[in-house]
């Protein structure tokens, strides 16, 4: 990870802005803990939060980790990792108490690519500038990244970027289906900058007795140590001793003055983890971070790979930059990175959230260090002097001042690079912690018409963010979320700031003032004074077969006064479907079991359901999709993927055998093509009797693949038979992938 500059695509090469280059593991480490075991879909808690982590039938789990209710699992699928496809589930007294999920709908794909790992190994070759000294393996993984699946291959090119210093392992991300290249990044970025010279001043540091001398290894913060690369960049680093365990001068041109400020600044943010978030470390299991300084010749730039923090000694080898927030921010994404399975992935709004959360831990750091030589500050990488002009490289109070970041959300922030769509964070950070206008640390503006924000303390703040990051971001968090407007900052943060607080509490407000005061809208709970309660569901969906029943739990919780009872009713029901509650009244703060039925002659459909609960003070609602599927002998689906030749005909057969039903006037199809000009294709349904449903014919123009559910009256069919999938591909140039699809008659 870089703390200054971006990538495209997955994961995490993160950055302050302009010099100082880091990495973590690359888009596929997902880092299980060594003693995971698979997690079925029938054990108690997955099972438990049912449709809310969007889990298929060949999802399989392990648990990343399990602290303080806080369970997070990553996933694979027909036993291919998926990246974007973790998860959290949160519980309390050991139950089911709610989740946060990246998919926005479940996996449902074909494994068999069409592209060949020699294949995607060559085009991996050929992407990379630099010198290459082994290539990897390609591996077949599933790419949720953008919350819908993909079959990819990832291959690792590890070597030496053009300037010879920077190591590399580069990232190439390709569809297994086309080849086509869809990302790439290097988890250790490298770009020009000007460092300063040593920032701290004179610092208390903890060593380690060695005979008549003394190792810089701190023995308090897990063996933590620092080293003397010798302006090499490959061989043995040294670990610094001393004689009178007085180390350093303060003057860049002796060696140990360096490792004091990396020795130091390894040691606040340990601190600052342990003692403020209750984090035992970076790596959250009490290990030190090893530093390494005086890393290559004239070297302006600094790095985390994963494992440890290596910093250049940047202009003529007399400019460490060795930083306390550069040391806070890169560290932080280590922490970032271990906490959420595989990071925050590095592009779009969740890299600007990983790198947001990388400033915002570094300026904490800084604030926690209280060094009379570097004081906290809103300013990032102010020390380094990176534009050479004395300017830092962002200010969190109005992100806009660099000139590229963006202080206010908009539908372009998505797509600027995650160190400029960090600043709607950062500023929605200052602003609940410091507030808005004029502030001791600069001015800072609101967005639009927006309130004005009375901060909360940062303090206060710290801990939300924290524990958003810790209990519910998942690796594709953002902003804005149209498809799942759960998984949003916003959201998390105001649970956050619940669980911490309160619902509707000063800060749980604040969080809201601060959330739109940067044009970052949310439909949250709505607060009121008096008598007040909570309404929140298990979960989203309910899906039932003919004659088959579900149940969701709907919680309420005691937000203000006095607990009144509360009663429960639902609106329009879809045709068929009945909804009962049990008990039909609580006291709030208790739960109902909600049971969703079909009749055995109810038909396919969805809709939505208004759960409303009533109190005498006030009413609460919240919607619940309900959907009526085929019963398990109706439904049949091919997952053999398909090769889509240009102007050739391609068919993939189903068979039904025991499906009683009558075929409905609301059968479906539901197809899915991976192809670079779907308005090649006409795509049409052949029944056992011969008879031709056209589904889709020559529409869409440019657009890439079909991943789409196709209506079908299929009334006047005979259920049982060999039904047929037809593609044609009608003109020159464009080829593709029938990559499965289901029939539900």
């Amino acid at each position: 990870m870089s703390v200054f500059v971006g990538r495209k695509h997955v994961r995490i090469a993160v950055a302050l802005a302009g010099a100082i280059a880091l990495a973590s593991g690359g888009l596929v480490a997902t880092a299980t803990t060594a003693s995971a075991a698979p997690v079925t879909p029938g054990s108690s808690l997955i099972d438990q939060a049912g449709s809310a982590i969007k889990k298929s039938a060949k999802d399989r789990y392990a648990v990343y980790s399990n602290k303080n209710g806080i369970v997070r699992y990553t996933r694979t699928y027909d036993g291919l990792r998926v990246y974007g496809g973790d998860l959290v589930i949160r519980t309390k007294a050991g139950k089911f108490a709610g989740a946060s999920a990246g998919l926005a709908k479940p996996l449902s794909l074909g494994t068999k690519p069409s592209v060949t790992a020699a294949s995607a190994g060559a085009t991996a070759k050929s992407q990379f500038k630099g010198t290459i000294t082994k290539a990897g393996t390609p591996e077949l993984f599933i790419d949720a990244s953008n919350g819908v699946g993909t079959l990819s291959w990832e291959t690792v090119i590890t070597g030496w970027q053009p300037d010879g210093q920077t190591p590399s392992r580069f990232h190439v991300i390709s569809d297994a289906l086309t080849g086509k290249v869809v990302g790439s990044y290097d988890e250790i970025e490298n770009i020009a900058g000007t460092g300063n010279s040593v920032y701290s001043g004179q610092v208390a540091i903890e060593s380690t007795p060695a005979g008549e001398s003394f190792n810089l290894v701190d023995p308090v913060r897990g063996n933590g140590s620092t080293c003397d690369m010798n302006n090499r960049t490959s061989g043995t680093c040294t670990t610094f001793t001393d004689a009178d365990n007085t180390w350093g001068t303060g003057a860049p041109s002796d060696r140990q003055s360096a490792a004091v400020d990396a020795h130091f600044g390894a040691a606040v943010t340990f601190d600052y983890f342990k003692n403020v978030h209750g984090r035992n470390g970076i790596f959250g299991d009490g290990r030190g971070v090893p530093s390494r300084v005086h890393y290559g010749n004239a070297y302006v730039n600094a790095f985390w790979d994963g494992a440890q923090m290596t910093y250049g000694d940047g202009t003529g080898n007399a400019k460490p930059l060795v930083a306390l927030d550069v040391a806070g921010h890169e560290m932080s994404h280590g922490v970032t990175e271990n906490v959420v399975p595989g990071g925050l992935t590095y592009s779009g709004e969740s890299g600007g959230l990983n790198e947001a959360t990388s400033d915002i831990f570094g300026s904490m750091v800084e604030f926690y260090a209280g060094s009379t030589e570097d004081a906290g500050d809103y300013d990032i990488g102010e020390k380094i002097d990176i534009n050479g002009n004395g300017s830092p490289l962002r200010y969190m109070y109005n992100p806009t001042l660099d000139g590229r970041s963006h202080g206010c959300w908009s539908t372009s922030t998505r797509s600027v690079d995650v160190h400029y769509s960090s600043g709607v964070a950062n500023h929605f950070f200052f602003n609940l912690a410091e507030g808005s206008g004029a502030t001791p640390y600069g001015t800072s503006p609101v967005c639009g018409g927006a309130d004005a924000v009375t901060g909360i303390g940062k303090e206060k703040a710290e801990k939300i963010w924290f524990r958003a990051l810790d209990a519910y971001f998942v690796s594709n968090t953002g902003y804005v979320n149209t498809t799942t407007p759960g998984n949003t900052a916003r959201a998390y943060s105001l649970a956050a700031a619940t669980d911490l607080y309160g619902l509707c509490s000063a800060e749980y407000k604040a969080v809201q003032t601060a959330w739109t005061s940067v044009n970052v809208a949310g439909n949250d709970e709505e607060c009121f004074d008096g008598n007040a309660f909570a309404l929140t569901l298990s979960a989203e969906n309910a899906s039932v077969g003919p004659g088959e029943s579900t149940t969701v739990t709907a919680n309420t919780a005691l937000v203000n006064g006095e607990a009144e009872e509360i009663t429960f009713t639902a609106g329009a029901t879809p045709a068929g479907v009945t909804v009962t509650f049990e008990p039909a009244t609580v006291t709030a703060g208790e739960s109902t079991t909600v049971t969703v039925s079909a009749a055995p002659d109810a038909g396919r459909t969805s809709g939505q359901v208004t759960i409303t609960a009533t109190a005498a003070s006030l009413t609460r609602s919240k919607a619940l999709t309900v959907k009526v599927g085929s019963v398990a002998a109706c439904t049949v689906t091919n997952a053999t993927a398909v090769p889509i030749p240009d102007l050739t005909t391609i068919t993939s057969e189903v068979e039904l055998g025991q499906c009683a039903a009558t075929p409905s006037t609301a059968s479906s199809v539901d197809v899915k093509i991976q192809h670079t000009y779907i308005g090649d294709l006409v795509v049409s349904l052949i029944a056992p009797d011969g008879t031709a449903y056209v589904l889709h014919n020559r529409a869409g123009g440019g657009t890439d693949n079909i991943d789409q559910s196709y209506p079908v009256d299929l009334s006047a069919e005979t259920a049982n038979g060999k039904w047929t999938l037809r593609v044609q591909d009608a003109a020159r140039a464009d080829t593709g992938t029938l990559t499965s699809w289901t029939l539900s008659v």
